[in-house]
């Protein structure tokens, strides 16, 4: 079964970021985003592929014990452990596993083990990668994250061409045949003022940090989230005014 079709397909879907919980308090945080959360999201970095050390095998298992919702497990590692690493997070118990296109000549391995346990593939693209360059994968993938930033580094504003690449990605992927199939996920600059350009621009998923965990009142956010309109909304709206 497609993992999509256990979510609402008229609304933008949230994924909690767990980078950006509390991090010496996971049970709380889960807790409190529960009621809101459709995924969460687990960054893990090796500090060579990102400049960061995020999450763990044994962690990851821990807090799957927490929830039932699914975990996204975005893998930024180095080519020379990324199947290990695949292999570890499958155990621990990710729904859907993330790797780059980055990760060169390994990808077509990396996705055939990700698939041959029943896991959902995804991939990932860089600031300077073109969108064009995933479409030999469509065929093997369910998500694609598009980094809105540079990997791995918080706190930095959304790249100018990102609401771009978002639409360039839809369009791909509605001409190779894979709408609905294929989601589409924003990574990283996901504030107030830029999540509704995003959605328009064609982002199935928002990854959320401070824009959940620092709000001051969860239900208003949230109802905000999923009251953006989405592209199939926008172009309508745009039909009309032509008329």
């Amino acid at each position: 079964m497609n993992i999509w079709q256990q979510f609402p397909d008229n609304r933008m879907l949230a994924e909690l970021s767990l980078w950006s919980a509390d991090l010496a308090n996971f049970t709380q945080e889960i807790e409190r985003m529960e009621p809101y959360a459709d995924l969460y999201h687990i960054d893990v970095a090796d500090g060579h592929f990102a400049p960061q050390f995020l999450f763990f095998p044994d962690l990851v298992a821990t807090l799957r014990k927490l929830t039932k919702k699914p975990f996204h497990v975005h893998l930024m590692v180095k080519n020379t452990i990324l199947l290990s690493q695949i292999n570890q997070f499958i155990e621990a118990g990710a729904d859907i596993i993330t790797i780059w296109f980055e990760n060169g000549e390994i990808v077509p391995e990396a996705l055939d083990r990700i698939r041959e346990a029943n896991v959902t593939a995804g991939m990932s693209i860089g600031l300077e990668t073109s969108p064009e360059e995933l479409t030999p994968y469509f065929d093997r993938i369910d998500l694609v994250t598009l980094m809105g930033t540079t990997v791995g580094v918080k706190g930095q504003d959304l790249d100018k061409n990102a609401c771009m690449r978002m639409q360039k990605m839809r369009q791909l992927i509605k001409e190779h045949g894979y709408p609905g199939k294929i989601k589409l996920a924003a990574d990283g600059g996901n504030r107030s003022h830029t999540v509704p350009a995003l959605r328009a621009a064609g982002a199935d998923t928002v990854v959320m940090g401070s824009l959940a965990y620092n709000s001051k009142n969860l239900q208003e956010t949230f109802d905000w989230l999923w009251s953006l309109p989405g592209p199939q909304r926008e172009e309508m709206n745009l039909i009309k005014t032509a008329k």
